[in-house]
């Protein structure tokens, strides 16, 4: 795949090798021989972004104490506001996922979509320095601290979404809910739909997680 398109917006050079595995889901690498994955570059990318958006909510937040701060900041580093700034890069379409993903949406999964972020961070950092990691974080991820819309949407997603079918003249979204696993390691999944025709999915360890994550899904098509 060539990531010329992405490494443009992202304004920086990442070595590509590091590039092609931070985009490499755990799903494509068991299905193609389980080579190396994505996981290691989000582990450490998670780090690097959460050490970059605490130090900005702290300089930036004089008048805000320790409680509010790590609410600032946990709302920024949220796998649902990750996955508005993943899709904000374009992001999706250069991850590398399994036939199931693809199947089931998995490029507009915001889990997933949050995790390649953040191993793009992690990548970033290791061709760059934390220069380039901060680059990114200061260009896709501090904006949406001062964005109420973002932050309303990655914490009501399911509002947001009926108040946009609203203004667009269009019916309520319906979910339709099921799950797998037994009781105490369930995974739900949704689907959603608008006038019968399914838009969107999403999945999570409860049912309100996976509606979430589909109307997150549904929110980013209906504004492309």
């Amino acid at each position: 795949m060539n990531y010329a398109t992405l490494t443009q917006r992202l304004g920086i050079s990442i070595e590509p090798a590091l590039l092609e595995l931070a985009l490499t889901h755990s799903s494509f690498s068991y299905e193609n021989g389980k080579q190396p994955d994505n996981e290691r570059l989000e582990f450490l990318g998670d780090s690097v972004l959460g050490f970059l958006v605490t130090a900005h909510v702290y300089s930036q937040n004089p008048e805000l104490d320790e409680g509010a701060l790590s609410r600032l900041r946990n709302s920024t580093v949220s796998a649902k506001t990750l996955g508005v700034a993943a899709n904000d890069l374009g992001l999706g379409e250069f991850i590398k996922l399994g036939k199931g993903e693809l199947a089931t949406g998995g490029a507009t999964k915001a889990n997933i979509l949050a995790d390649a972020f953040e191993a793009v961070i992690g990548a970033a950092y290791l061709s760059g320095g934390m220069e380039a990691a901060e680059k990114i974080v200061n260009d896709f991820v501090l904006p949406l601290i001062n964005s109420e819309d973002v932050f309303l949407e990655t914490s009501e997603p399911r509002t947001v979404l009926f108040e946009l079918l609203k203004k667009q003249n269009k019916p309520e979204a319906v979910f339709e809910t099921t799950f797998v696993g037994p009781d105490h390691d369930r995974t739900f999944f949704a689907k959603l739909s608008v006038a019968d025709e399914m838009i969107a999915e999403g999945s999570g360890r409860t049912r309100k997680a996976a509606e979430a994550a589909a109307a997150i899904a549904a929110l980013a098509k209906l504004r492309g």
